[in-house]
């Protein structure tokens, strides 16, 4: 018995929830003639019994899914033999947990399999299934009976349509709650385990060290591992590379969407800008392929022609492939926002004698800026988190250079690299990721304050 179709089911008391609601409410009133005297029309009679039949159901289902695993775990846990968890660490019993998971699932198991392992694995199933069938028994009977409640309460004066109002008014805002609750979550999670970063290095020595080598000894004789966690080169890397890929998209994005919306004919639009827009759905995966085998070697054997030292993984290579990936960041966003102006504006500029270059740069651009400058922020934003062109493209090595031709890396290739594989979340090393996580998050933010000054300054001027 899937889930998928226990969730059918639900849809399909629903859509007859909705059905009886409706058939209800016009025999309560004396037939289709006398639909006027309803309070609510017999649709949203229809769609107050629905709601009530399948929102309790779908959030119990969700419930019981989200906590079934822990509860059958901690079940399990209470039902194993005294010997068989006797003297086991916290780890040690986590494991034999995940033995037994995996065996009822029949995946490999890391240890051997022996009758009682077996046996607590069939358990595991028989629990499992109990809980399937109760969830079954509990959702289904919750719809069905919140259907037959709602179906008992219409009548001609039920506020059926102020009452769906509210509910999906209240569906909105828990939503909304969702997303601002997640995105708080993720910053207090980030901020906490960046306290404890803190706790263990200097944030002097993280914001002002020119040195970055989180590598950790894990012998007092091991050589090579300092652990030096100067932060300025990844900054200093993530700004070059950035800054070049800005100036490759910023101004062919923004040219390119002046062309489109104010030269171009219909055939010619209806062509390149999906052409163009193509170049947003190429996987960056492929774009560093394209960075480390063609463009990286271009750009190192024209450098030796011109007797250049260039590295063989450069933050040129990378930053121009960059700035082609985000080129439809800016024309699209750019193009939609030109198109946005009013055409009264267009009609003034050229009856007070303007040519339409004039008009473009006097009138267009600046009642644009706003959203220009939206599109911009977000190219920044997508070129900051890129990681797999830098990563192919640029290399790991986290050197302080302004040199385009040097190899450079970003602080999201960093976080990357800390986080790959099992680790432990109690050395410096790994919780590095988070102070970086939480300091990329700050600079963001003030950019974005920036960025919304500026289109706030000018929106007054223009709207």
């Amino acid at each position: 018995m899937s889930n998928w179709l226990l969730l059918l089911i639900v849809l399909v008391i629903m859509a007859l929830a909705y059905q009886l609601g409706r058939r209800r409410a016009i025999a309560r009133v004396g037939g289709p003639h006398q639909v006027k005297h309803l309070h609510s029309l017999p649709g949203y009679h229809g769609f107050y019994a629905a709601l009530w039949a399948g929102i309790p159901a779908l959030f119990m289902m969700g419930l019981w899914i989200g906590f079934q695993d822990q509860v059958i775990i901690t079940l399990l846990t209470h039902a194993l033999p005294p010997q068989q968890v006797e003297g086991l660490s916290a780890g040690q019993l986590n494991l034999l947990i995940s033995d037994i998971r995996s065996l009822a699932t029949g995946n490999i198991v890391s240890a051997q399999v022996t009758a009682e392992l077996q046996a607590a694995a069939d358990y595991y199933n028989h629990l499992h299934e109990i809980s399937r069938i109760a969830m079954w028994v509990v959702v289904l009977a919750l719809a069905v009976g919140a259907m037959l409640a709602v179906w008992l309460q219409i009548h001609p004066h039920l506020r059926a349509r102020n009452r769906v109002e509210s509910i999906i008014l209240t569906i909105m805002i828990v939503c909304s709650s969702i997303a601002i609750l997640t995105t708080l979550g993720i910053v207090l999670s980030v901020v906490f385990e960046s306290i404890r970063f803190f706790n263990l290095i200097s944030p002097l020595e993280f914001f002002f060290g020119t040195n970055w080598s989180p590598q950790i000894a894990l012998r007092a004789d091991q050589v090579g591992a300092s652990g030096s966690f100067g932060v300025i080169p990844l900054f200093v890397g993530t700004l070059v590379i950035s800054a070049i890929a800005m100036l490759v998209s910023v101004p062919i994005g923004l040219l390119s969407a002046i062309y489109l919306s104010e030269y171009a004919s219909r055939q010619v639009r209806a062509t390149a800008k999906p052409v163009l827009e193509v170049l947003a759905g190429i996987p960056t995966v492929v774009y560093g392929f394209f960075a480390a085998l063609t463009v990286a070697p271009m750009i190192r054997g024209l450098g030796t022609s011109m007797g250049l030292d260039v590295a063989s993984e450069s933050a040129l290579a990378a930053g121009l492939v960059m700035g082609i990936m985000i080129i439809p960041f800016v024309s699209s966003l750019s193009d939609d926002v030109i198109n946005a102006v009013p055409q009264a504006m267009r009609d003034g500029s050229y009856a007070l004698g303007a040519t339409r270059s004039e008009t473009i740069r006097r009138v267009i651009i600046p009642a644009a800026l706003p959203g220009i400058v939206g599109s911009i922020l977000l190219a920044v934003s997508r070129a900051i988190g890129e990681t797999m062109i830098v990563v192919m493209a640029a290399g790991l090595s986290a050197n302080l250079s302004i040199n385009p031709l040097d190899s450079l890396t970003t602080v999201t290739v960093q976080i990357v690299t800390l986080l790959t594989g099992d680790q432990e979340f109690d050395s410096p090393k790994t919780l590095a990721a988070f102070a970086l996580g939480l300091t990329l998050f700050v600079v963001t933010l003030a950019l974005n304050v920036v960025a919304l000054s500026i289109v706030r300054k000018y929106r007054e001027q223009y709207e």
